[in-house]
């Protein structure tokens, strides 16, 4: 007795709920319930009915996919337009969304606190730096470049040669003379 009660259980366990397909369900389908030959022929031609309607919708709603394409194709709208479109939509819908607002305004303040940081940063180096430069350790190693660099750079001394070219003569002297010429002809200057 229990495995019948059971048995009933399962057969209205299985009935599939609104919306959902027969084929889909897991479990094998109720035996259909008894019924007359007259109702078995109504339910024939109405599941005949039902799915020529499906049909017609279907034909109804090719060749109006047919019309939309053909309608978007005289105004020159192609899917690239589309599709820039609607980035374009998706794209001012995030930016009005509250959640990009409240992302974009803690963002900012986290810029702003992160520039303020790196100059606080940049001016705490800065002074270090100046500290340094003003110990007595740094100012005597300042000194001792200074005088390696006195040094090692050469002072022109008024005994030493003007710019001479290779035939020992002074530029200055070269600039000044007159261009050599050919007979009848006179110096360019």
């Amino acid at each position: 007795m229990e495995d019948a009660d059971k048995g009933s259980q399962l057969l209205t366990d299985s009935a599939p709920e609104v919306g959902e397909d027969a084929v889909t369900s897991v479990e094998s389908p109720a035996p259909p319930p008894a019924m007359t030959e007259e109702e078995r022929q109504e339910l024939q031609e109405e599941l005949l009915k039902v799915e020529d309607e499906i049909q017609t919708l279907s034909q109804v709603l090719a060749a109006k996919e047919k019309q939309v394409a053909d309608i978007k194709r005289k105004l020159g709208i192609t899917p690239l337009n589309e599709l820039k479109q609607n980035i374009s939509k998706t794209w001012q819908e995030v930016t009005t969304s509250t959640a990009y607002r409240r992302t974009s305004e803690t963002l900012s303040q986290a810029s702003l606190k992160a520039t303020a940081a790196f100059s606080t940063v940049g001016s705490a180096i800065s002074r270090k730096l100046e500290d340094v430069r003003n110990t007595p350790g740094f100012k005597s190693f300042e000194e001792k470049v200074e005088t390696i660099k006195t040094k090692m750079t050469p002072a022109a001394s008024p005994t030493e040669p003007a710019n001479l070219d290779s035939s020992g003569a002074t530029t200055e002297s070269l600039l000044s003379q007159p261009e050599p010429t050919t007979e009848g002809e006179t110096p360019m200057h």
